[in-house]
């Protein structure tokens, strides 16, 4: 009989489809409840703060109601049109970003959707505009075979059933295996992540196209902007980010 070899990705899936069957308790406090997080919990950790409609940092109320971008944007304009951001990166959802990206638990990807979905539907407006199609950011293959998922893609495919719009898995692809960013001092990162991606071979054109770009946290934005500037570049209209969380400026 054959040696029956099971991937980090498989490993992963059967942990997620063993846990579907065990009651569910809430990530944050241990009780249990029927979602991933319970109400009182999300009552308490999730808060909504007004933003830049460009790059989704924390603005003043007059600020975000003028939909004029923030000074930091106006400084140095990037190459993505808007940001929608669910939470701040910070505790304790921040441990649940990193049980997702490093601790393979894909069940908490729906709920981060869930949170992105509704501050979409927050923001709606003329200032925030449904893309035509979304994609993930892309991960390079070797941190891809090292991980077993892509933890952009898991958020993105339930936002995309969420938002009713078209899911394009492999639009982007990064096409030098960069350091992870988080590594890389401050003033290094966009020199890091310049001419990292490139459209997938095959792939529909994007041109005159609305494109959403979906990652899990964004933190300088030089990652969601290296990639938006080769999507202007093969001719996307305009490029909006769908971030679960925004690390605020230190």
């Amino acid at each position: 009989m054959a040696a029956f070899d099971l991937t980090q990705f498989a490993w992963t899936r059967l942990a997620q489809g063993i846990g579907a069957l065990l009651p569910s308790c809430c990530a944050l406090c241990g009780k249990v409840c029927a979602g991933v997080v319970c109400p009182p919990c999300q009552g308490d950790v999730v808060h909504q703060r007004p933003r830049c409609r460009r790059c989704a940092n924390p603005v003043a109320p007059f600020e975000a109601a003028s939909g004029r971008p923030c000074g930091a944007c106006l400084a140095a304009l990037p190459a993505f049109d808007a940001t929608v951001a669910a939470i701040d990166y910070a505790t304790p959802l921040d441990q649940l970003l990193l049980q997702l990206k490093f601790g393979g638990r894909l069940q908490l990807a729906p709920w981060f959707a869930q949170l992105l979905r509704d501050a979409v539907l927050r923001q709606a407006g003329p200032t925030v505009l449904l893309p035509d199609i979304l994609a993930p950011v892309p991960l390079g293959r070797r941190r891809l075979a090292e991980r077993g998922f892509n933890q952009a893609l898991e958020v993105a495919r339930p936002l995309s059933r969420m938002l009713g719009v078209p899911l394009a898995c492999q639009l982007a692809m990064r096409v030098t295996e960069t350091a992870p960013q988080s590594s890389v001092a401050p003033s290094a990162r966009a020199a890091n992540v310049r001419g990292a991606f490139a459209l997938a071979a095959g792939t529909a054109s994007v041109a005159g196209l609305h494109v959403g770009i979906v990652d899990d946290v964004m933190t300088s934005g030089r990652t969601l902007d290296a990639l938006a500037k080769t999507l202007k570049t093969a001719g996307a209209a305009r490029v909006s980010n769908f971030v679960v969380a925004r690390t605020p400026p230190g």
